[in-house]
């Protein structure tokens, strides 16, 4: 079943954060400690097993220094360059 394009946006936001917090060199468990959850739901996310809620997505881009906004517009430029 092909997934629908809000689905596809959210597993590109998600890569984002992945990206984000491996070229800032941040641990699951500096970045859980940060935005207050667990180290495994981290892991999970980022694995696909979890979909972030809204306010999770807020804390993870404070947590990695971004705004959600621009977080949504660079997932929305490489949907469209798939």
């Amino acid at each position: 079943m092909k997934e629908k394009r809000p689905e596809i946006l959210v597993i590109k936001i998600i890569q984002q954060f992945k990206t984000l917090r491996v070229s800032q060199g941040i641990s699951h468990e500096t970045l859980a400690k940060k935005t207050g959850v667990t180290r495994p739901a981290i892991s999970h996310l980022e694995n696909g097993k979890r979909k972030p809620s809204l306010l999770m997505s807020l804390r993870l881009a404070e947590a990695l220094n971004t705004d959600l906004p621009d977080i949504i517009r660079s997932a929305e430029g490489t949907e469209q360059a798939d």
